[in-house]
C-alpha cells in the first residue's frame, strides 16, 4: 500500500516537473517572437494625421478590416475582441486596430497624429484642440451605493 502511493506521487512530480519545463521554454520562445514583432513594427512605423470617428472593442470578423488580415489570422483567435479604430486618414475612412495600451487615451471625434505601422496604431499624440479628455470608467452598481452612502454619512464631501 505504502509502495503505491510513493509510486503514485513520484509519477505526478515528474509530470509537473516536466510540464512546467515545458512552458518555461515556450515562454522563452513566444517573447523572442514578440521582441522581433515589436523590432519589426518599430523599423517600420511612420507619423499620420488622422480624424479618428469611432472606437470600439469588435470581434475580427465584425471589424472591417480587410480579409487578407481576417484570413491570416489564427482560428483560436477570431472569437476574441480587438480594440478596432475607425478613423479617416487622408481622403479614406479606414479600420485599423489600436495597441491595448492606448486605447482608452484615443479621443474620438478628434484630429491626431498617431504612430501607425501598416494597420496597427502603436502611439497617439499630437492632439488638436486641447488635451484628450480622460474618458471615466462606469462605476459598478456596488461602488455607486457606497459612494451614495459615504456622501449621506457625511464621510466624502458631495459633488
Amino acid at each position: 500500500m505504502n509502495h503505491t502511493v510513493l509510486i503514485v506521487l513520484i509519477v505526478i512530480s515528474v509530470i509537473l516537473i516536466a510540464g512546467i519545463a515545458v512552458l518555461y521554454f515556450l515562454g522563452k520562445k513566444a517573447q523572442k517572437r514578440q521582441a522581433e514583432q515589436e523590432e519589426q513594427m518599430a523599423a517600420n512605423k511612420q507619423t499620420v494625421s488622422m480624424l479618428i470617428i469611432d472606437k470600439k472593442r469588435m470581434k475580427i470578423k465584425d471589424s472591417g478590416l480587410p480579409q487578407v488580415v481576417i484570413d491570416q489570422t489564427p482560428k483560436f483567435f477570431r472569437g476574441s475582441k480587438l480594440p478596432i479604430v475607425k478613423a479617416k486618414v487622408g481622403p479614406q475612412i479606414m479600420s485599423l486596430v489600436c495597441d491595448e495600451k492606448i486605447f482608452d487615451k484615443v479621443p474620438v471625434k478628434k484630429e491626431v497624429k498617431a504612430v501607425v505601422s501598416g494597420i496597427y496604431i502603436m502611439d497617439v499624440k499630437g492632439f488638436r484642440g486641447g488635451n484628450a479628455p480622460v474618458e471615466q470608467k462606469k462605476k459598478s452598481l456596488f461602488k455607486r451605493a457606497l459612494e451614495a452612502a459615504q456622501e449621506k454619512a457625511g464621510a466624502k464631501p458631495v459633488k
